[in-house]
């Protein structure tokens, strides 16, 4: 009674561990988002575990009949198309009730798009946000883009060939056509391609079709600069300590700038010892 989620590779078939294999052919059961397409990976390793439908349309109703099945001790693997699952593919209701129901939940890990982008990407990793895909209507897309305009980590996204280039239009237009991204496609097939540089550049490369609108996009984009901070912590502090004690005065000017509590305290008492030096 065990809920796999295997990773399986997004392209080149031989990004495939020996212990993911191992498990599909072990288990009793295989959830597949797709099982016609699945069923290539599955006879390329000669795996002849049956496929079950795990998708979108039927997921709730499928992940109740999948716990009750492991409740009696059937063991399932969760595959999705490509990459990881429920890294913007289904699978979430599934693990949730999964661990509601006590059913241990174990990832075999493996090809995620997301990582594999990122880490060719050229853009700072040490913090990032991924966003799944951006809305397909214009509207919206170019609503959800303000949001994230101020965001410094970098942004991470998925994009199809459908929407790619008007997405890269609006990015231009809602974050500046000189912010850096990353374009990512067809990872690990034999036409990937990744090309980074000013939105602008990347608008031209779209448009005269440098950038083959084919595939599967990750984008990644450079995180705004960090805002310099636009408050005077002395003069503040100088106000407030006329009113109040300093470590009140503190603990408001640091609700006010975000400033640390301590960094104030230590301005505050510097301000009472230069005016006490004054008044001898």
């Amino acid at each position: 009674m065990k809920l796999y989620v295997v990773a399986t590779p997004i392209g080149n078939l031989d990004d495939f561990s020996v212990r993911a294999i191992s498990i599909l052919k072990a288990v009793d059961l295989i959830a597949a988002e797709d099982t016609r397409h699945s069923r290539t990976l599955m006879q390329h390793y000669g795996i002849e575990t049956p496929l079950i439908a795990y998708h979108d349309h039927n997921e709730k109703a499928a992940s109740e009949a999948l716990v009750a099945r492991m409740q009696q001790g059937t063991s399932i693997a969760l595959i999705s198309d490509a990459g990881t699952p429920l890294i913007s593919d289904p699978g979430y209701r599934l693990v949730r009730l999964a661990r509601s129901e006590g059913i241990p939940v174990i990832p075999i890990p493996g090809a995620s798009a997301l990582i594999a982008a990122l880490s060719v990407s050229g853009l700072p990793t040490d913090r990032f946000l991924f966003v799944g895909f951006l809305p397909s209507k214009q509207q919206a897309r170019q609503k959800m883009l303000n949001s994230l305009k101020l965001e410094t980590a970098t942004i991470v996204l998925y994009e199809s060939r459908h929407r790619i280039r008007d997405s890269l239009h609006d990015m231009s237009l809602i974050l500046g056509p000189e912010r850096v991204v990353t374009v990512s496609r067809e990872l690990t097939k034999r036409f990937e391609q990744t090309q980074q540089g000013a939105l602008s550049e990347l608008c031209i490369a779209i448009d005269n079709q440098e950038i083959i609108e084919k595939g599967e996009f990750v984008v990644m984009i450079e995180g705004a600069p960090e805002l310099a901070s636009t408050y005077d912590h002395t003069a503040l502090m100088q106000a407030l300590l006329k009113e109040l004690p300093p470590r009140k005065a503190a603990g408001v000017v640091s609700q006010i700038t975000g400033e640390s509590r301590k960094v104030l305290y230590d301005i505050a008492l510097s301000l009472k010892n230069h005016a006490g030096e004054e008044s001898d």
